[in-house]
């Protein structure tokens, strides 16, 4: 394979594992499940499928062993069970590593590990009696006339056939047509055949699991077999040249070129000797190829979204020079051209935003494998309760957010569930609890990770702070300070190491990852009933709608998502040169920041003051600001290492006339805002 072909493989595979995965968890849960049981064996039927078509035979083989063996699950002669799942889920991981070219030999373990743990129970074979007078089943079959322009291959339902017990195919002579206009053999595609007796219906009717649309199938019992065409029981009909003119004279086709064979696949049973060759072709003009319905989705590599994201984010800035120029020329047909391009950039935007967002739901299935392993490697019950999956989010962030919270999972796992005993002792359920949720907040996104177990140690995290000099021993702390502690490099108040925690390095990978994200961490714990996680992030890192503002002369931008409704300071306290005070909206007060001191801004401020009042962190709070100059789209550009620090600003964007303009961090302002507030209060 050229790497684009295999990118594309490894794309439908992992895609593929990944389903396989989901089901047989959900399997777990619901062991009687048909459906899902349906699912599993159709999810490893494809990527048995997939991995023959792209030249993987180490993939394809493992699997149809595998896919052999589960056949006892979905025929119901045996039940599934932790165990199954366990070997199960193992085989899908054998699959995973074939793809990242991991040794093959690891499969024959797991495979005897599956034949050793179904137990099925046999049914008596058949007595010749019984044989003599069970009719065997009469198969025609017809496949859409689009199979093989959509990139079908009849080929692997004939084996597929084959495998199930159907002798003597051969194709439908009376119904192979063509005209002068046209070298198409993809009406080739009728066939009849005779199938076993003992055969059931359903593994026959498998045979086309892929193929289901525009398929025409009867299935009759017979008394007598059909009769070969040569008088003569063969697998499969061996078509060549001189057969299809043949065929064409007894079908009375009329004179015209006969279509020439594209290529020849062999067929192989499972000893691997080639039982036929069955010839296949494939439409000659575009519009053959392209006259059946084509798929839903089309796979595009991130880098490309990437790349097509950093393309409008520059169309949008020039957009907004253009605006600027316009507006300065008063040129009206210039102005009216700018405007169209604004509305045509602005639903550009909106489409290559809504392309890159991506439901938390996406990654949700390895936090299931993840709380499975879990239960193995600690000895504890643990559900995972999952809500919101369909909340979306840039997949920059989804694609970031799996370790953090892979991380935050194991750390509840290991040392804030207890044990079944301990559990039982407090009077709580044997079973632990995860609660993985997702929400939107304003213009961020909320990822909360509860756990119903001990809570968080105050004491223990004082003492092991103290002991590193990271607080003062007599230090009064609030407990949302001191639970922001454990996000300390190397703190970990565990007193052993273990293979999933322990060595305090986990959480402080969590809190640079969320502080990259431009998001922020809180921390709720009640002993004896759990702890609460919860990130706040933006809902994309890429364009907003921005409220443009100006304070000393200076521009600076407000995310519009954040703004809740604009007010005139009132003159009596427009002259208080004060950081902090209260503002009453509607009977309520409001605590209030000047932008002005807190920017350390210089000169006069405006007469006519304003006041935005933003929204995060479930708090409001008031920004004053000299004056609102309008809405603009913001391209979100990040802040070199050097400014990290300031943590007043989450990045800055590229105006119409090509000037800066910072973009205010509302979530940090907010945050300081209640604090001064309830200072003040008290």
């Amino acid at each position: 394979m050229d790497e684009e072909t295999f990118s594309l493989f490894r794309a439908e595979a992992e895609s593929l594992a990944e389903s396989l995965e989901e089901r047989l968890l959900a399997l777990r849960d619901a062991p009687h499940n048909k459906s899902l049981i349906d699912g599993v064996f159709r999810d490893l039927h494809t990527l048995k499928g997939t991995g023959a078509m792209f030249g993987r035979t180490d993939i394809a083989g493992f699997l149809h062993d595998f896919e052999t063996a589960f056949e006892a699950v979905r025929s119901a002669r045996v039940t599934v069970d932790p165990e199954l799942i366990s070997i199960s889920l193992a085989a899908r991981d054998h699959v995973a590593g074939l793809l990242d070219g991991a040794d093959a030999t690891d499969g024959a373990s797991i495979l005897a590990r599956l034949q050793d743990h179904l137990t099925v129970e046999e049914t008596a074979p058949l007595d010749n009696h019984t044989r003599a007078n069970l009719a065997p089943w009469h198969l025609r079959f017809s496949l859409s006339p689009n199979t093989i322009a959509l990139g079908g291959k009849p080929a692997l339902v004939l084996a597929e056939l084959v495998r199930v017990g159907a002798r003597n195919i051969r194709t439908l002579q009376d119904e192979i047509s063509w005209d002068d206009s046209s070298n198409d053999q993809a009406s080739i595609l009728s066939w009849q055949a005779e199938v076993d007796a003992v055969t059931s219906e359903d593994d026959i009717r498998g045979a086309f699991l892929f193929y289901e649309e525009g398929l025409e199938l009867e299935l009759t019992r017979m008394p007598e077999p059909c009769a070969s065409p040569q008088g003569e029981e063969a697998d499969l009909l061996t078509s060549s040249n001189d057969d299809m003119e043949a065929c064409a004279d007894q079908a009375e086709v009329p004179a015209g070129p006969v279509p020439t064979p594209l290529a020849s696949t062999s067929v192989k049973d499972q000893s691997g000797s080639a039982t036929a060759a069955i010839s296949t072709s494939a439409p000659t003009t575009q519009a053959e190829a392209t006259s059946g319905r084509g798929p839903s989705f089309m796979r595009v590599p991130a880098e490309r979204l990437d790349e097509m994201m950093d393309r409008v984010g520059e169309l949008v800035i020039a957009e907004a020079r253009l605006i600027e120029i316009a507006a300065r020329s008063g040129e009206p047909s210039l102005v009216q051209v700018a405007e169209d391009i604004q509305r045509l950039a602005t639903a550009m935007r909106d489409t290559a935003m809504s392309i890159r967002m991506t439901p938390i739901g996406s990654i949700t299935g390895r936090f299931r494998r993840l709380v499975h392993d879990l239960t193995t490697a600690t000895g504890k019950q643990i559900d995972l309760v999952i809500e919101g999956e369909e909340t979306e989010l840039d997949k920059t962030v989804i694609e970031r957010l799996t370790d953090p919270l892979m991380h935050l999972m194991r750390n509840a796992a290991d040392h804030g569930l207890e044990d079944p005993v301990q559990r039982s002792a407090m009077g709580k359920a044997d079973r632990g609890q995860l609660r993985l949720g997702a929400r939107y907040s304003g213009a961020e996104v909320l990822i909360s990770l509860s756990d119903d177990g001990r809570g968080l140690d105050r004491e223990a995290i004082r003492k092991r702070a103290t002991e590193r000099g990271l607080i003062a021993a007599d230090a009064e702390l609030s407990d949302d300070a001191l639970h922001q502690l454990i996000f300390e490099p190397g703190f970990s108040t565990a007193a052993s190491v273990t293979e999933l925690s322990g060595r305090g390095v986990g959480m402080d990978v969590v809190r640079r990852t969320i502080e990259e994200l431009r998001g922020t961490i809180d921390v709720a714990s009640e002993p004896g009933f759990g702890t609460t996680v919860t990130l706040r992030l933006p809902l994309t890192l890429a364009i907003i709608d921005g409220l443009l503002i100006e304070i000393g002369g200076e521009r600076y931008v407000i995310p519009m998502a954040a703004v809740e409704e604009i007010v005139e300071l009132p003159e009596a306290l427009a002259d208080d040169q004060g950081g902090n005070a209260f503002l009453e909206i509607r009977e309520r007060l409001l605590p209030f920041l000047r932008l002005r001191g807190l920017l350390d801004c210089e000169g006069a401020s405006d007469p006519y003051q304003k006041v935005v009042v933003v929204g995060a962190n479930e708090g409001r709070v008031g920004l004053v600001v000299d004056r609102i100059i309008g809405t603009n789209q913001t391209v979100i550009k990040q802040l070199s290492p050097l400014h990290t620090v300031l943590k007043t600003f989450s990045g800055a964007t590229i105006l119409g006339d090509g000037s800066v303009a910072l973009i205010l961090d509302i979530p940090q302002l907010v945050t300081l805002g209640v604090a001064l507030g309830e200072k003040e209060a008290a």
